[in-house]
């Protein structure tokens, strides 16, 4: 209501986020299939979309917060490829599929510390119907 006050166009708004979020959703499909993996294959995003969310959620929908929890999740990615097949202090080696999910283990930990703290924006998913007066 805000930014309809202050002679901003919503609809127009929301628009050019849909179309920006598209884009960047184009851009990182074709960068996960091309350059990453080099191939396409069914479910190859793994869950990817489950992390994003729960940044946002994580990050309190504020974006630099949720850029930051994005990093966290790919340090905890970049930890789960590079410790599989390598043997640890004490425990030797660990299961290949334990450790690919330490990124969703960390996620679901802080979401379970963090969500009924996080209050999402009271218009989400709300449609905008402009008043007349």
């Amino acid at each position: 209501l805000a930014v309809d006050t202050a002679g901003i166009s919503v609809n127009a708004t929301r628009y050019k986020a849909l179309i920006i979020n598209g884009i960047l959703g184009g851009i990182s499909g074709a960068y996960l299939s091309t350059a990453q993996l080099a191939f396409f294959v069914k479910d190859m995003s793994a869950g990817k979309g489950y992390l994003a969310l729960a940044a946002m959620i994580f990050g309190k929908w504020r974006p630099f917060q949720a850029m930051l929890a994005c990093l966290l999740f790919a340090f905890a990615e970049a930890i789960q490829s590079r410790l599989q097949g390598v043997p640890l202090p004490i425990v030797g080696v660990v299961p290949v599929q334990l450790i690919q999910s330490i990124p969703y283990i960390l996620t679901v930990v802080l979401l379970a510390g963090f969500v009924g703290k996080a209050v999402a924006p009271k218009a989400i998913g709300e449609p905008f119907i402009k008043e007349h007066k």
